[in-house]
């Protein structure tokens, strides 16, 4: 395609509704830094982690690059050193606790005068495709972003101001046992089709695969199930915390779970939650089983809803992060083409802090299979 593939990704949301989403999108912005305690966006340098500070002056700049300058630097930011400071295609990952980063108030003002701009654009109700595909762009970045800090007070033990509640409550509640189910071979449609609304490039285009038989798991593995696995494990490994998810801990014969600043009893019902890909996937030798692949939960997450049961987590799939045939960046090109490396593996699904309308089955997230800060599980296929 062309490089004008993203004015394809209509039809767009409504002035108003985008205005709706954004206005939410930048309350829960401004709730999380606000409650910040004093020193607390101080934090140790961490691979996974930003500087909270430097994350919001980001998440800012970016939807200022994008909608208001165009993404042209010769265009002026509204606050010096902007590009500088915040691009984080220029500046590394432990530079980002060097940097002189503003005080908070003026952090604050630079988010109210971008953010008051685009609202003029959208009282206006006169959009053009190309800003609401930019708006669109910038509203969803910051959504990721405000899901990387759910992750960040998860990691730091901080209180979580908003909701969703500490506990994952399913969004629904099947009245059925764990089962495998059994999936006849079958053509997928993988991928996003062209004007079927806002997309990100990994997306593209819509292709067909044939997805061979298999059988998949209707819940994703239980904290029960993968205690059983650590308990078949020698005492020096069960002691170690390699094999464990994040944030849990025993205490005598009972395992607890932090959510964020609190240690609760395991639920043992629940999805585990906070496991690496490669723990995933002992969990499936020890079992017998594997893990689905890319196809397999596709099929599996557009299926009847009835049938299965969504964990709320990011999902490990065995598959490779790689663009689909055909493949071309949008104008944001290092969303996806820097992490086509070979290295990042694709997850489906969603967290309880991911926005509904990003809960949709063509999403790819893609993440190291090390990873197991943010919120990710796994259900598992028969081998």
């Amino acid at each position: 395609m062309t490089q004008f593939d993203y004015l394809l990704y209509a039809p767009w949301l409504s002035p108003m509704n985008l205005l709706k989403d954004l206005e939410h999108s930048n309350h829960v912005t401004q709730t999380i830094i606000h409650k910040l305690d004093q020193g607390q966006e101080k934090i140790p340098l961490l691979p996974e982690l930003n500087p909270p500070y430097w994350e919001f002056g980001h998440l800012i700049w970016f939807h200022e690059f994008w909608v208001h300058r165009h993404g042209l630097e010769s265009n002026p930011s509204f606050l010096t050193q902007a590009d500088t400071l915040f691009n984080s295609s220029e500046i590394s990952h432990d530079d980002r606790w060097l940097a002189k980063i503003p005080t908070i108030d003026v952090l604050m003002n630079y988010f109210s005068d971008v953010m008051e701009r685009t609202f003029t654009i959208l009282r206006s109700g006169s959009v053009s495709s190309e800003q609401a595909y930019f708006i669109q762009l910038a509203l969803y970045h910051e959504d990721m972003h405000n899901e990387a800090f759910a992750y960040m007070w998860q990691s730091l033990g901080y209180t979580w101001p908003l909701e969703p509640s500490l506990r994952f409550i399913e969004d629904q509640e099947n009245n059925f046992e764990p089962r495998y189910i059994h999936i006849s071979e079958r053509k997928l449609l993988l991928g996003s089709a062209q004007n079927s609304g806002f997309i990100f490039d990994n997306e593209k285009w819509q292709h067909e695969v044939l997805v061979p038989e298999f059988s998949i798991s209707s819940h994703a593995v239980s904290n029960g199930e993968y205690l059983e696995f650590l308990k078949s494990l020698n005492n020096a490994e069960i002691s170690s915390t390699e094999h464990q998810p994040a944030y849990w801990k025993k205490e005598g014969d009972t395992w607890f779970e932090r959510f964020h600043e609190q240690w609760l009893a395991i639920d043992l019902k629940a999805p585990v939650r906070h496991i690496s890909a490669h723990n995933a996937e002992k969990y499936c030798l020890w079992r017998g089983v594997r893990l689905p692949t890319e196809n397999e939960l596709s099929v599996l997450m557009t299926s009847v809803s009835e049938h299965w049961q969504p964990s709320s987590l990011w999902e490990w799939t065995s598959s490779t992060f790689e663009p689909f045939e055909g493949f071309s960046p949008d104008p944001y090109q290092d969303y996806s083409a820097p992490w086509f490396d070979g290295k990042y593996r694709v997850l489906k699904g969603w967290s309880k802090f991911t926005p509904h309308y990003l809960r949709r089955p063509q999403f790819r997230n893609f993440y190291l299979p090390s990873r197991r800060d943010f919120f990710c599980g796994f259900r598992t296929c028969l081998a």
